[in-house]
């Protein structure tokens, strides 16, 4: 039986994603289990990925992106005992979700409850657990405290902004003019990061500053961010938006401030979160945290926001729209029903 997958020719534009079909189903291994994939996402992650910027990822082209996988458990490998055929499964697989089958360990996966939607399950896996690890495993903040959020409008922006309204932040998010009432629907204060100065505009509020920033942005942002912190507070970088569209800043410059400024004696901190390494460090609270959040999920205390749903076919216009930050919250990518 065959079966399709978009691999990455080259790194490079989305140009080089290419679907293909290939000529028998992957095996399971001992221990693994092979997954008859539901959904994935198209998220900035996979860009980076493709345009050989994201560090995480060894491979070399040709292989398959997708970083995060809802699907239903299709056969056992010798050994496997934690699940059954017919089981709804999630992983953040880092690269391979992009087909319609992929066979993983067994115990990298996380059950799915019954009857949620599967586009729901697979926005909670990169983006939910992003945010909620950066706020309270990394940040570790508390109830009633101030934070600024970048790209407050995107996938992982709109997922703080719920779980920060459920912890009774205080929260301010910069976005394009369209993406505002989306954020002050979630609770959020909105900031135009085109025509306003997100330092004057929280330096004005009362006592000033903020007690944590979560940064996705990279370059001169990082700083300007720094500079707004409380003392106490706290600054998570986690992504290079400007380094990775040729818009300013370096990777590597960027990691090199982060650690200098933390030696200095301020008061204030610098971290650099990514969920792939805090996985491989503490790799009990991916599964722990990704079921907290499902359960959220099944009472309706969390909701997703999902701009589109498309089929994998159209993967290379997924990216195209990513690139252009007109997303406001998660693409899917449907593989399968």
């Amino acid at each position: 039986m065959s079966y399709k997958r978009v691999i990455i020719t080259s790194f490079g534009g989305p140009e080089v994603l290419k679907l293909v079909e290939e000529a028998a189903l992957p095996e399971p291994k001992p221990g693994e289990v092979r997954v008859r994939v539901l959904v994935t996402n198209a998220a900035f992650t996979d860009v980076m990925i493709r345009k050989g910027m994201y560090r995480d990822v060894k491979e070399k082209p040709p292989f398959s992106p997708g970083y995060d996988v809802v699907g239903v458990v299709d056969k056992l490998g010798e050994g496997v005992s934690r699940f059954k055929v017919g089981q709804k499964v999630a992983d953040l697989t880092v690269i391979g979700a992009y087909s319609e089958y992929i066979c993983l360990p067994e115990g990298r996966l996380t059950l799915v409850p019954d009857g949620l939607d599967p586009a729901e399950a697979v926005s909670l896996i990169l983006s939910y657990v992003t945010a909620y690890q950066m706020l309270y495993r990394i940040a570790k903040v508390k109830k009633s405290q101030r934070i600024l959020i970048h790209g407050a409008g995107g996938a992982v922006g709109t997922a703080m902004l719920q779980l920060g309204k459920l912890f009774d932040l205080e929260t301010y998010g910069t976005a394009s003019k369209g993406k505002h009432d989306l954020v002050a629907s979630l609770g959020a204060t909105p900031i135009d990061h085109k025509s306003e100065d997100f330092i004057e505009r929280i330096r004005s509020l009362p006592g000033g500053g903020v007690d944590a920033v979560f940064d996705p942005i990279g370059g001169s942002s990082f700083k300007r961010s720094f500079s707004i912190l409380r003392r106490g507070g706290i600054l998570v970088a986690y992504g290079f938006y400007n380094a990775v569209m040729g818009k300013g800043g370096s990777i590597p410059l960027d990691f090199i401030r982060l650690k200098l400024w933390n030696i200095l004696p301020n008061g204030r901190s610098t971290t650099f979160y990514s969920i792939g390494a805090l996985r491989q460090k503490q790799p009990d609270w991916f599964s722990e945290d990704l079921t907290k959040l499902f359960d959220l999920l099944v009472k309706g205390k969390i909701n997703p926001v999902i701009a589109a749903r498309m089929p994998l076919a159209e993967v290379r216009r997924a990216h195209e729209l990513i690139e252009r930050a007109e997303v406001q919250g998660k693409i899917v990518l449907t593989v399968s029903t």
